[in-house]
């Protein structure tokens, strides 16, 4: 066939159709007490497809780790829905895992045992028999696959915090969620060791078979448009706008650095942070 016909096919083949896995429709969130009620959300909406890459950015205090609380099912709204596969959200899920800034792993076990619980539990409540070999099996190749298989004997106070969270990522990973929440995991990290997890979830991202919807909440716009498909910007209790980040892919920063498309999305973005939305950050307050 001549590059020709095939490029004239390819053209003519259909867009693969949206997969809604998130649906949060008209969602809002108070606080309220005897004395005081205190808006954290207002009135989200937006539709997330299985498989992609979003990222959550604005400014401290928006709403965005309120925004997660809710898709773990850590909080519940005030008025709207939240719907995972067309079933509305009313607590934590098998079908979901978190990853936190703080890596939440147990002192007392090791990488190995704290990977080889999570997915031995979560299969238990699938009703799904994993006995505790096989757990440890699964939990082994995670940490293979974040380049920890030389540490899994080790206790989480013989690791630094770059290690730590490559457990953590592991362990979320190795239950096999559909969908990975994560909060800011690499904020507390350096430089050099956060963009080496970047590449690791990206990777892990890219080459999984049933390529996983990741939801990340950051405050870092240069993280934002390495990792994500669409890019959330969150003013006080609201979605101000959703971005299409269409660099290409695989990214790395070396590559797409330099780039026009990626100054111009970022400089969007840093529009939308100190001047559009400055005015309305200073009417409406934050919420932390």
């Amino acid at each position: 066939m001549s590059n020709t016909l095939q490029n004239e096919l390819q053209d003519s083949l259909p867009e693969a159709l949206p997969d809604p896995v998130i649906e949060i429709k008209n969602l809002s969130l108070s606080y309220e007490n005897e004395n005081t009620s205190f808006e954290a959300l207002r009135d989200i909406n937006l539709t997330i497809n299985r498989g992609e890459f979003i990222c959550i950015v604005g400014s401290s205090g928006c709403g965005k780790s309120t925004l997660l609380s809710v898709l773990e099912g850590l909080s519940t709204a005030t008025s709207g829905s939240v719907k995972i596969n067309g079933k509305e959200v009313h607590g934590p899920g098998v079908e979901r895992s978190v990853v936190f800034q703080s890596y939440s792993l147990f002192p007392w076990m090791t990488a190995l045992e704290n990977v080889a619980f999570a997915v031995y539990e979560t299969n238990k409540k699938r009703g799904t028999r994993v006995s505790r070999k096989k757990a440890s099996e699964i939990a082994l190749t995670f940490l293979k696959r974040v380049e920890l298989n030389s540490f899994e004997n080790k206790l989480p106070g013989e690791l630094s915090g770059g290690m730590q969270q490559r457990v953590a990522i592991a362990r979320a990973m190795a239950c096999d969620p559909e969908i990975l929440l994560m909060d800011e995991p690499f904020g507390a990290l350096d430089a050099k060791i956060r963009e080496n997890l970047q590449g690791l979830l990206l990777k892990m991202w890219r080459e999984d078979e049933k390529k996983k919807t990741i939801v990340f909440v950051t405050h870092d716009l240069h993280e934002a448009e390495l990792l994500a498909d669409r890019i959330v910007f969150m003013v006080p209790k609201r979605i101000y706008a959703v971005i299409e980040d269409t660099l290409p892919r695989p990214r790395n920063y070396a590559l797409i650095q330099e780039s026009r498309e990626y100054k111009e999305l970022y400089q969007k973005l840093v529009k939308y942070f100190y001047n559009e939305t400055t005015q309305i950050v200073n009417d409406e307050g934050a919420y932390i």
